[in-house]
């Protein structure tokens, strides 16, 4: 991951939101809101306490198949295991997905000062994505579905993203993995159709994911004005075939099998699903919108975006 020098100036630099933070003041008010807002997801939920007979491990407005003519024709009880593996599905995406923003975030304190709060900041979002994964991991435990990884291609895809990524495409694509899920999110855990676990994990995540989607926005701000031309136009360009990707691995197809239904239709339903469609492009658009204003949403790019679905 490209590095810009610490001795930048950042005085009078803006872009189209504004003037740039300082890169220190915003990560000294991060470490502070973690020390007043951060969870032990172990002693916090209760792990113990049995499955709700009859709620939902995911609002069902937000499963894949909602409002198609399958969803019509299931069952409740078959529409409620539908969600349960969702649920794991997009857990176990969340696990792949953090995996590699820790190793980026590696990546991107490496060169900087180890006393500096920027790295202190990253030392920390890195702890609190390991306590994340190992609540998923637990969660989809105890909804007792199977983890589903991404596919061998997207896996090893990913291998090379975290290899020669930049320091903007890194944060632009850990923005791509945090803002939808979070938007998903923060309509389940006030939901009480929804287990009691899940909403609790949502909770926390939603909670501890907004320091990230902070951080991780000032960063991409600061490194769309200061990084080279070729490193902008590689950025537009891997954010596009990113969220291209995302879009495809959002639900693993195998979830349809494992609930008894036919996979090539459930996923031809899903993709001409109006309603699944304005959801995810709903879920995207706080995301989508902040791309644009800060020229990321240019070009070749852009179109990746358009067939990716995500963008209206």
């Amino acid at each position: 991951m490209t590095t810009v020098t610490e001795d930048v100036s950042l005085e009078g630099l803006r872009d189209a939101l504004g003037l740039l933070k300082d890169r220190e003041q915003v990560a000294a008010r991060l470490l502070e809101s973690s020390a007043k807002h951060s969870f032990d997801p172990d002693k916090e939920l209760d792990w113990d306490a049995p499955v709700e007979e009859g709620k939902w491990f995911w609002p069902p407005e937000l499963v894949s198949l909602y409002d198609t003519p399958m969803w019509k024709r299931m069952s409740e009880e078959q529409r409620l295991d539908l969600a349960r593996h969702e649920a794991a599905s997009l857990a176990s995406l969340g696990i792949w997905f953090e995996i590699i923003l820790m190793q980026l975030l590696v990546r991107h304190i490496y060169d900087k000062s180890v006393t500096s709060a920027h790295v202190r900041y990253a030392l920390t979002e890195i702890a609190d994505e390991c306590r994340h994964s190992m609540m998923f991991a637990r969660m989809i435990q105890k909804g007792g579905a199977p983890t589903y990884p991404v596919t061998r291609l997207n896996h090893n895809l990913a291998r090379v993203l975290k290899t020669v990524s930049t320091t903007p495409g890194s944060f632009a694509c850990t923005l791509l993995g945090e803002e939808i899920l979070d938007w998903m999110q923060r309509l389940t855990f006030p939901d009480e159709r929804v287990q009691t676990l899940v909403r609790g994990v949502t909770r926390i995540h939603v909670v501890e994911e907004a320091r990230h989607v902070r951080y991780a926005r000032e960063e991409l701000r600061r490194q769309m004005v200061t990084a080279p031309r070729w490193e902008r136009e590689l950025t537009r360009l891997s954010c596009g075939e990113a969220a291209r990707v995302f879009s495809i691995a959002f639900v693993n197809p195998e979830v349809y099998t494992n609930v008894g239904l036919d996979r090539r239709e459930a996923v031809a339903q899903v993709k001409a699903s109006g309603h699944r469609r304005e959801v995810m492009q709903a879920g995207a658009k706080r995301l989508t919108d902040f791309l644009d204003d800060i020229g990321v949403m240019r070009g070749v790019g852009r179109r990746l975006w358009r067939s990716s679905g995500l963008l209206a």
